[in-house]
C-alpha cells in the first residue's frame, strides 16, 4: 500500500545587512591605515577595491521576495518501521544567492543543505521508530544573497506530520459480547434464523417458510393427516465490541529513559503496543462480521461508533494511527457510551487507577470486560538503588490493581507476551460459563 501525504507553505524575505558589510568596510579602513602609515600604496590600492565592494554590497538592498516550500513524504508499506522517503521542494527568486535549509527529521536536526536559486528538491529517508502521529519531516531556512552581504532572518517552520500505522496481529479467536444481537454476523445467536447450527424441530405455523419443512421428520413424527413439521436453525448473530484506548501514559521498555521523551532509547512503548491491540482486535472482531467502537481515553479523545465492514476498519485504522498521549495530561473521567450488552476490551498500562476504575465500572453494569495488559518487556538496566525501589513500587501496586480486576470478573490479558494464548483462554472460560448458567 502506497501512501503520500504533503505541506506547502511560502515564506517571505525580510532582509537585514549580514556582518559582511562591517567586516568589509572595517578590514578595508584598517588595510588604508597601515598602507597610510608604512607609506605603502600598493596596501591603500589593495583596500580601495575592497571598499568600494562594501560599500556596493551595503547601498544594494535586494527586493523582497517570498520562498516557496513544499514537504512530500511518501512509503510504499504501511508498518510500522517501513522506510518513508520524503522531499523538499523548494521555489526561490533568481536574485537570491542560496537558500540555506536547516532539516529535522524525528524531532532532531539531520543537517544543513544548501540550495542554489530556482527550484531546487532536497531528498532524505527516515525509518519510523514509533506507531502513531508523529512530525516526520520540518524544515527552517534563510535566504542569502549579495555574496552574503544580505540575510533574511530564520523563516516560519515548515512541517509534515506522519501517521504511522501499528502493526496488525491475528488474535485469532476473541471473547463475545454476553448479548448477541442482530441477524447478521458469525456467531450462533439466541433466536431462531438461518445460518446457524440445528435448533429444532416443530410444527408448521403461520409465518414458516415452506422450504423450512423437513418431510423426513413430518412423515415419520407426524400425529395426523396434513400435519407439517418445519426445522429451525440459530440465527448468526454479531457481537458488539467496544475497544477503549488509554492514552494518559506511554512508558518504553527502557525503565531509564521513562520521562525523557527520547524516542529513540525508549524502545517499544506501551501506546505502540495499545495501538497494535486496538488495531488487531478491531480487525479481528470485523472479519469475523462483529460492529466495533473506538474511544481514546483522553480529554477530547476521538471517538467512533459502532460499525462493519472494510471501510469501518480503514477509519478505525486512521483513528488509531492518529491516537497519541494526551497533549494537557489531564486524567478522563467520564465514561463514553457503550451499547447494551457489549464487550468492552480496556487497552492500558494499569498505573493510572482511571483506567480500571472505568473497567470496574462497565462490569458493573453487565458488560463483559478485558483488561489489555499493554506494559512492555521491560529493561531495568542503568537504573540506581533508588529507582529500583521506585519501579518496584510502582509494579507491586499495579498488580494489586490487575488482581482487583480479576476478583471482579474481569479477564486480563497481557499483550506483549501471551496476547494469543490469553484471548483464546478468554473465549474458553467465557464458554464454560455461558454454558453453566444453561
Amino acid at each position: 500500500m502506497t501512501e503520500e501525504v504533503r505541506s506547502e507553505s511560502r515564506m517571505p524575505v525580510r532582509w537585514h545587512r549580514s556582518p559582511v558589510v562591517a567586516v568589509g568596510i572595517i578590514g578595508s579602513a584598517l588595510v588604508a591605515v597601515v598602507g597610510l602609515a608604512m607609506s605603502r600604496a600598493d596596501l591603500v590600492a589593495i583596500g580601495l577595491p575592497l571598499a568600494l565592494a562594501s560599500t556596493w554590497a551595503l547601498l544594494r538592498r535586494p527586493t523582497s521576495a517570498s520562498v516557496s516550500v513544499a514537504l512530500r513524504a511518501r512509503t510504499a508499506d504501511g508498518e510500522t518501521g517501513a522506510e518513508v522517503c520524503g522531499a523538499v521542494d523548494v521555489q526561490a527568486p533568481a536574485d537570491l544567492d542560496w537558500i540555506q535549509l536547516a532539516v529535522d527529521q524525528g524531532g532532531r536536526r539531520a543537517g544543513l543543505v544548501d540550495v542554489p536559486p530556482g527550484r531546487g528538491v532536497v531528498t532524505t529517508s527516515t525509518r519510523p521508530l514509533h506507531s502513531g502521529p508523529v512530525e516526520l519531516l520540518a524544515v527552517t531556512g534563510r535566504s542569502i544573497s549579495v555574496d552574503g552581504a544580505w540575510a533574511s532572518g530564520v523563516g516560519e517552520r515548515v512541517s509534515l506530520d506522519w501517521r504511522v500505522p501499528p502493526r496488525r496481529h491475528d488474535v485469532g479467536r476473541l471473547p463475545l459480547a454476553p448479548r448477541l444481537l442482530g441477524l447478521h454476523g458469525g456467531h450462533p445467536g439466541a433466536r431462531s434464523g438461518e445460518g446457524g447450527d440445528f435448533r429444532d424441530i416443530r410444527a408448521f405455523a403461520p409465518g414458516d417458510e415452506l422450504r423450512r419443512i423437513d418431510w423426513r421428520a413430518t412423515a415419520r413424527a407426524a400425529r395426523r393427516p396434513g400435519d407439517l413439521l418445519v426445522r429451525r436453525t440459530d440465527a448468526l448473530s454479531d457481537s458488539s465490541v467496544v475497544v477503549a484506548l488509554d492514552t494518559v501514559d506511554d512508558l518504553g521498555s527502557s525503565v531509564a529513559a521513562w520521562g525523557s521523551g527520547d524516542p529513540e532509547r525508549s524502545g517499544v512503548t506501551s501506546l505502540d503496543l495499545g495501538r497494535e491491540a486496538a488495531l488487531s482486535i478491531a480487525a479481528t472482531a470485523i472479519a469475523a462480521g462483529d460492529r466495533v467502537a473506538y474511544h481514546a481515553l483522553a480529554s477530547g479523545g476521538q471517538g467512533l461508533r459502532s460499525g462493519s465492514g472494510p471501510r469501518h476498519l480503514a477509519r478505525l485504522s486512521g483513528a488509531i494511527s492518529a491516537t497519541g498521549t494526551g497533549a494537557d495530561g489531564t486524567r478522563y473521567r467520564r465514561s463514553p457510551v457503550v451499547p447494551v450488552g457489549s464487550i468492552v476490551f480496556v487497552l492500558s498500562t494499569f498505573f493510572d487507577g482511571i483506567a480500571a476504575q472505568l473497567a470496574s465500572r462497565w462490569r458493573a453494569s453487565g458488560h463483559a470486560v478485558v483488561a489489555v495488559d499493554t506494559l512492555p518487556e521491560l529493561d531495568a538496566v542503568r537504573l540506581t538503588p533508588e529507582q529500583t525501589v521506585a519501579m518496584r513500587t510502582l509494579l507491586a501496586e499495579r498488580t494489586e490493581v490487575l488482581a482487583e480486576l480479576q476478583h471482579a470478573g474481569i479477564e486480563v490479558v497481557r499483550w506483549a507476551t501471551d496476547r494469543d494464548t490469553g484471548m483464546r483462554l478468554a473465549a474458553l472460560r467465557q464458554q464454560r460459563a455461558r454454558a453453566g448458567r444453561r
